[in-house]
């Protein structure tokens, strides 16, 4: 049931997107592409995820939650964006439950601990690592904490469950914030 409602999203979400025109070629190959799909920076974060084809799950998830026009707001927003391949790595089940409209609070919560209110560069949060000694605290639109730090060149996400995300693309500007691409789903306490 969810990979039909997220190939139906997908697919209205092409057709909505080629009824607002395509980028020319040389303003594409400028762009960072996040799954196969230009990342356009006078775009919002739900804009362009809904055009990466490894943020299907992500995308439905916010729609179901009824994140999708916060998260067009002015921001600044960063996001820890998880891949379609995080989310298969919860226990089997987990998306098609949490998707479910009665489960709408804690969807909610999963996916706004992934945002932090503030706009982020990969440069930044290195930094701001490295200041405080190999580890940083960021407080989440949900009111929890994640921890950065860095293993080795990597820069990664722990969750209050102590599971590490790394960040497999970073620096993914938006017209509203940044996105950070990564590889496992955080999960709030």
């Amino acid at each position: 049931m969810l990979k039909t409602m997220i190939r139906n999203g997908a697919l209205a979400t092409v057709l909505a997107i080629g009824s607002l025109g395509v980028a020319s070629g040389a303003m594409a190959q400028t762009m960072p592409m996040v799954g196969g799909a230009p990342m356009d920076p006078a775009m919002t974060i739900p804009e362009n995820a809904s055009k990466a084809s490894n943020l299907t799950t992500l995308v439905a998830a916010v729609k179901a939650a009824g994140l999708a026009e916060t998260l067009s707001g002015p921001g600044p927003f960063t996001v820890f964006a998880p891949t379609n391949a995080a989310f298969e790595k919860l226990p089997a089940g987990t998306v098609e439950t949490l998707v479910k409209p009665e489960n709408k609070a804690m969807l909610t919560k999963i996916l706004t601990y992934h945002v932090v209110p503030a706009k982020a560069t990969s440069e930044a949060a290195m930094k701001m690592i490295k200041d405080d000694g190999g580890k940083h605290m960021v407080k989440t639109v949900a009111g929890e904490e994640l921890t950065l730090a860095m293993k080795g060149d990597k820069l990664t996400v722990i969750d209050a469950k102590g599971n590490v995300a790394t960040v497999t693309q970073a620096d993914v500007m938006q017209k509203n914030g940044v996105v950070h691409v990564i590889d496992t789903v955080l999960m709030p306490k």
